[in-house]
């Protein structure tokens, strides 16, 4: 009980990660229906400036408390990915937003190497350890623990998720970029300026992106310059599994994400040990009376879940849980 009740908190920690991260590709894709398969990198971007401010407060001795230290992070990384965010959809994908489906998703491709590139030049090859300036604190909950770095990641992903749904229903912006989403020529003709909206959409996901950086950075201690692209590709898989296009199907799939890899993580290792079951143990009687257990997937298959569930989804729900039919708008 123990154990489910951990894989349950660590799996409600990366889901909240993923469902931020998820909410960037959702919205663009639901104003124009552009997978941006750059967007893991521009996390990757956020997570990296953060580090280095937080590297360079640190450095200085910089008298601020560890809270405001992180903050200084945030802040800093926010506006860098919301200017990469925008050049990205002003110089690479508005000049291609009537062409033919393929160059977009193609050019989005390119733009994932060339920022990876980019950050290879800057940050260097190796990995960059984040330090670790606050106290991560645990608290026992039902034999399980959870740290302050967790409670942090999930009420500030919850707190974002919530902003972000009011600004989209709540005010007049958010009405005009679901209208745009709805169809951008009648959006257009009804005197909304669609490139404004697009590039805003851009924008906001870069900057809730920057955000889901620094709480991996944190989270596990660590940056790359090639962090964003397996984050990427579970946070797309948590869009498909929530309904591309829709932001509770974002929300709900990366937190259903997080806890299906988490699960299988803490399992996999007890399921797939071929000594508890009785007719293929039976037929390796010897292995298993050597070692006790003969075991064929560990938990470093932890990265198999979300593509496999991305897979599954595609194969018997394309729409997703709660979107549209992928295949009428792709």
């Amino acid at each position: 009980m123990e154990i489910f009740l951990q894989q349950i908190i660590n799996g409600l920690t990366t889901g909240s990660v993923y469902a931020i991260v998820a909410l960037g590709y959702t919205m663009v894709y639901g104003v124009i229906q552009l997978i941006n398969f750059a967007h893991g990198e521009v996390v990757m971007v956020g997570a990296m400036t953060a580090f280095t401010v937080i590297m360079a407060l640190v450095g200085a001795g910089v008298p601020l408390p560890p809270a405001l230290i992180v903050l200084a992070g945030v802040l800093a990384a926010i506006p860098v990915c919301m200017a990469i965010g925008y050049a990205l959809e002003r110089l690479a994908y508005r000049p291609l937003r009537h062409a033919p489906r393929l160059a977009p998703l193609i050019t989005a491709i390119g733009m994932s190497i060339i920022l990876q590139h980019v950050a290879l030049l800057i940050w260097g090859r190796d990995p960059r350890a984040f330090p670790q300036i606050m106290e991560n604190a645990s608290f026992a909950i039902g034999g399980a623990a959870i740290s302050t770095v967790q409670i942090a990641i999930i009420l500030l992903s919850l707190l974002m998720m919530a902003g972000l749904t009011w600004f989209v229903y709540r005010t007049k912006f958010g009405i005009a970029m679901r209208a745009t989403a709805e169809d951008v020529r009648v959006a257009a003709l009804m005197g909304i300026d669609a490139n404004r909206v697009i590039a805003a959409t851009f924008v906001i996901g870069a900057a809730l992106g920057a955000v889901a950086g620094v709480m991996v950075g944190t989270y596990y201690g660590i940056a790359h310059y090639t962090m964003g692209f397996t984050l990427g590709l579970k946070a797309f898989s948590a869009a498909v599994l929530g309904g591309i296009g829709n932001l509770a199907g974002a929300m709900a799939g990366g937190i259903l994400l997080g806890l299906v890899e988490a699960l299988g993580t803490g399992y996999i290792s007890e399921i797939s040990d071929l000594c508890r079951w009785p007719l293929v143990g039976d037929l390796i009687t010897e292995r298993c009376a050597a070692d006790g257990h003969v075991i064929l997937f560990g938990s470093n298959y932890q990265d198999v879940f979300a593509f496999l569930v991305l897979i599954l989804v595609l194969v018997f729900r394309p729409s997703g849980l709660l979107g549209e039919r992928v295949a009428e708008r792709a």
